[in-house]
């Protein structure tokens, strides 16, 4: 039996590709798109897809969960919309597969217990790109060794959060295996505010945002006569696209929420 997908922001430049990407899957089938504006009737009668996209479009979860029955809803939209789409899917029984970032720290606890009550699967992922979960996991090990790090984050300059949902996750990650201390001259002043960036436990987040990129990411980890960089570039969406097909498969064998697909390919 396929899985019966449903994409919010499929409009979106990841959305489009997931669009394509969940199309092309033997095993899936995507059965609807949620949209916040009135597009049409189809996807086909938006300005971005093939007349012959039939998918319809909603405006509403509620009324897509009762005409199509999703088993899975993506979502690739907005810090200001996803935690509402995510807490009504979980209500509707429709597991989710989260792509975009900026959850609270308390909107995550509040998820992680919705989803173990309900025993139902649940993947927030910072970033689909498995090079950039690997490039997580290779930070954290390394900074048992050494504890001395600075992120750099770069991506396009619409994006709307900063730091990215990746750096932090790789912050986070970085201290479980770092003591939490200040790095830099004790007596380290800025002339300018923000030249160090953002402060996570004495690590350093800097984010850089211009047109051209896409989404970049280097840990730079330092050490007495030695440097260490593990970096990952995405110089297109589709580089994200096996992250997402990975993640709505995994999410049907899932009863409880993940937070960063580390945990589901590690």
């Amino acid at each position: 039996m396929k899985i019966r997908v449903a994409i919010a922001g499929a409009r979106g430049k990841m959305g489009q590709e997931a669009v394509h990407t969940i199309m092309k899957q033997q095993g899936m089938e995507l059965v609807a798109v949620l949209d916040y504006k009135e597009v049409g009737e189809t996807l086909g009668d938006t300005d971005v897809f093939p007349d012959s996209f039939t998918v319809p479009v909603f405006l509403e979860l509620a009324h897509l969960h009762r005409e199509t029955k999703p088993d899975v809803l993506v979502d690739l939209t907005s810090p200001e919309s996803v935690y509402e789409h995510t807490k009504q899917a979980l209500d509707l029984g429709i597991r989710p597969v989260v792509g975009t970032t900026g959850f609270s720290d308390e909107q995550l606890k509040e998820l992680t217990a919705q989803a173990e009550c309900d025993r139902l699967g649940c993947i927030i992922a910072p970033n689909f790109a498995i090079g950039a979960v690997l490039m997580m996991k290779f930070a954290q090990q390394a900074a048992k060794y050494m504890p001395e790090v600075e992120i750099i984050e770069m991506h396009h300059d619409q994006k709307l959060d900063a730091p990215s949902g990746t750096a932090m996750k790789t912050a986070h990650l970085i201290s479980e295996e770092r003591q939490t201390h200040a790095q830099g001259h004790p007596n380290e002043k800025e002339t300018l505010e923000g030249a160090r960036g953002a402060d996570y436990t004495g690590m350093r987040i800097h984010s850089v945002r211009l047109p051209g990129l896409v989404a970049h990411q280097q840990v730079m980890m330092g050490g007495e006569g030695q440097l260490l960089t593990i970096r990952h570039d995405s110089f297109n969406r589709g580089s994200f696209m096996s992250g997402v097909v990975l993640s709505v498969e995994r999410v049907m064998e899932l009863d409880q929420l993940v937070y960063g697909l580390e945990h589901i390919i590690i």
